[in-house]
Formats: structure tokens, sequence, C-alpha cells
């Protein structure tokens, strides 16, 4: 349980934000699929993406780790080996999905299992489709939830129309459809993530996007390596000392190499929309991934609507967004955000909960939640249920609450920013 108080003075200085998960699991796994070597700098070196690593390594791929970077000797798939051991997922729902596409193709078997958390959350959005190429899966209740047992072999292209925008559900489709015979396309509601079309590209396979919202790929590709990618900063785990910038008093953060990917910046967007003060420096639009310096200053904020195809491109940082509403003048809305429940924990739920704790005027709606600012915040006793993005909230919270907070399993904060507390520190002593 870690013990925190309001800030006195401001927050003030420059941090590096860690590498962005996304990108650090797919630099990985798309380094082990490839023929030939993979270097990583500013990998994310947090519980999630090492679980990502374990996997791989079980299927006799050779993996070297300093620090924050990563060696990956890949063979190309047909190499890859049955693993000898049960593929734990820890609570990673990034590496349980895009693996179950990998294995499905695969001829060998597995079995995907992951941490209480992973065993509720949905999988049958991934199984359903690969079933449909072919897929031979098992799991809990028909395939919907983990301990997932899959018996890879030949797939068929298939024409998916997704019922929800989820980068992971596309990603896995995706990377069987390598695997399959013929083209195989995938169509979401919303545009989500691309992270996966960026970085097939960039190790050599074809992705075509025949509008915003259709991607395809054709089977039979060979993913080429020899290369050295540089993994951005996480533009989600950069979200909670924007809000932190914006909303403590007498505060000015700069943020170096934040990632810039455009299916990303949907809380950019929402900050400048409340009336943030953010500017931006050293860009680099070179490289499959965008990214820049971002620097933000205490704001007077005002509350908006937040909901449409604007929410894959902020999905997890509607936490810290709630937050930061609590502190502007006005009501914020966020709807159309169901994908929120089903999260590591129900979010809609936990971030009510929590928030309702500290003073703050919120409630919980079908799809999503609604503000009512500005209003004070009174030291608390919080609640992180394990995730990772309800902890953080947590942490930023008390920075502007009044009197002593504490904050309940702050280590699930280290699934994506093991120096988070750390960086807190650095900046209250500017």
């Amino acid at each position: 349980m870690n013990k925190l108080t309001d800030v006195a003075s401001g927050l003030t200085g420059t941090i590096r934000i860690p590498g962005d998960k996304s990108i650090s699991h797919r630099s990985v796994m798309f380094g082990a699929l490839a023929k030939g070597t993979t270097t990583v700098e500013n990998f994310l070196p947090g519980a999630d993406c090492l679980s990502t690593i374990s996997c791989f390594e079980k299927l006799g791929v050779k993996i070297e780790r300093t620090g924050t970077e990563v060696t990956i000797n890949g063979e190309g798939l047909e190499k890859l080996k049955e693993p000898s051991e049960i593929l734990d997922v820890g609570n990673s729902g990034t590496t349980a999905r895009l693996m179950m596409g990998i294995l499905s193709g695969l001829s060998l078997h597995s079995v995907v299992i992951g941490d209480e958390s992973i065993a509720k959350r949905p999988m049958k959005r991934v199984t359903e489709p690969l079933r449909q190429m072919g897929a031979r899966i098992q799991g809990n209740q028909d395939g919907n939830f983990t301990p997932i047992s899959i018996q890879g072999g030949k797939l068929q292209a298939i024409e998916y129309v997704s019922p929800v925008a989820s980068a992971q559900v596309k990603s896995a489709i995706l990377l069987a459809g390598l695997q399959a015979d013929g083209i195989t396309t995938v169509k979401e509601p919303f545009k989500s993530r691309d992270h996966t079309e960026r970085m097939l590209r960039a190790f050599r396979v074809e992705v075509e996007e025949r509008d915003d919202l259709s991607v395809s790929i054709r089977g039979g590709q060979a993913l080429v390596s020899n290369q050295h990618i540089v993994v951005p900063g996480d533009i989600s785990s950069a979200a909670f000392f924007l809000v932190a910038g914006a909303i403590v008093p007498d505060s000015k953060i700069t943020l170096q190499k934040v990632g810039l990917n455009p299916t990303r910046t949907g809380i950019l967007e929402v900050l400048e929309n409340m009336g943030a003060k953010i500017s931006y420096s050293n860009e680099e639009k070179n490289g499959p991934e965008p990214y820049a310096d971002i620097t933000v200053e205490t704001s007077s904020l005002h509350g908006v609507e937040i909901g449409g195809n604007i929410i894959p491109r902020l999905i997890d940082e509607i936490p810290v967004i709630a937050l930061m509403a609590t502190q502007a003048n006005g009501t914020t809305v966020i709807k159309n955000a169901e994908e929120l429940k089903v999260k590591e924990t129900n979010r809609i739920d936990t971030v009510v909960n929590e928030l309702t704790k500290l003073g703050a005027n919120i409630q919980a709606t079908e799809d999503g939640m609604v503000i009512h600012g500005r209003t004070p915040l009174t030291g608390a006793k919080l609640e992180s249920y394990g995730d990772h993005r309800i902890g953080m909230m947590g942490a930023i919270a008390s920075l502007i609450a009044k009197g002593e907070t504490t904050l309940n399993n702050p280590e699930a904060i280290n699934v994506s920013y093991p120096d988070f507390f750390a960086h807190i520190e650095e900046l209250r002593k500017g």
C-alpha cells in the first residue's frame, strides 16, 4: 500500500515516458516470426511485455534483453517449436489474443492461460473468427475464456466484419491470415490502432487498406528482418502526466519522444478541446511511428462531450480523462465506451467508484459516465483492483486531493510503467 499526498508547489521538469506497450509487444512477436535479427530500443520492460518474451522463448525463439534493449533472433514462422509448457500470458490481453492468431496456423499444439483477470476477459471475439478460418480451438465456455487449447493447422482466408473496433481482434485475424490460403480482410465499425499494419510493412509484408475501416493481407508472405526498431514513448502512459500537468497548480511538464500515431492521439484532441495548454517540439515523422516532445502547463479546463469514432483512439485513457473532467468547469459526458467493461476491470464501475471516494460528482451510464465539475477532491483509501490504469489514475488524483490518499495494490502499475512513482517524485522536486 502506498501513502500519497497532494503537491505543495506544482510539478515541473522533463521525463522520458517508457516505451509504447502495444509496439513493444509487436516488436518481439514480429521479430520472432521473421527471418533475421531484430534489435529493439526503448522496449517496455513491464510485466505484460515480459510475458510476450516468455511465451516466444517457450516456442524456441532466442531472445536477449538488457534493460530496455532487446535482440530477437528469428528463424521464421516454420521454425517455431511446439511448447513443452503452457503459454502463460499473465495479465496481458494483447499477448493472449495475438498469440491465438499466430498459433492457429502453426502445425503444433499449445495451451494459453493467464492470471485471474485474463480468465474473465472475453476471447470469443477472437476465437470465433479464427474458427471460421479453420482453427481448432477449445476453451472454457466454448472458447470464450482461458485456458484456451489450440491445435494449429491449415487455414482459409475470410472476410470478417468485426462487431467491435479492436486492434487486438484485427491483429489476431491478420496474423492468422498471414498463414492462410487467399486474402483475409477485416472490416471494423471504427478504425482501431494500426500498429500491426505499420510494423508488418516494416517487416516487408504487404498490407492493403482499402478504406479507413477495411484491412487486407495475402497469405504466404514471409516476414524479413535485420532491422532496428525504436519504440516511442507510450501515449497511454504519457496521458497520466499530461493530465497531471494540466490540473496540478503551477505545473509545467515536458514528456520526451511520445508516440503520435494518429490512431492513438484522441487524448491530445480531448485535452486541446478542454482548453489544455499543450505544445510540441522535436517532431519526428519519418519511420513507421511518428513521435515528438510534448509540453503541458496548468490550464483552465471546461467540460466536453466525448463519443463516437474517437473512443477507440483513447479507450485506455478514459480513466484519467474522467479525473481531468472533475477539475473542468461544466459537465463532461463520455459515451459509446462499452469496451471499458471488458478491460482489466470493468473500468466504468472502477473509475466511478474510486473518484466518488475522493468526492467527485460522477455517475456511471450504460456506455460511459457523466462527470460534473469543477469539484475539490479529498484524500481517501483507493483500490487499484489489480488494474494498472486505475492505480495510476488514483495516484495522479492524490496530487490534487487535499490530505492523505492511500493506494492499495500499487504494484499493478508495474504492468506498463515500472518507474511511475519515481517519475512523480522527480517532477515534485522540479
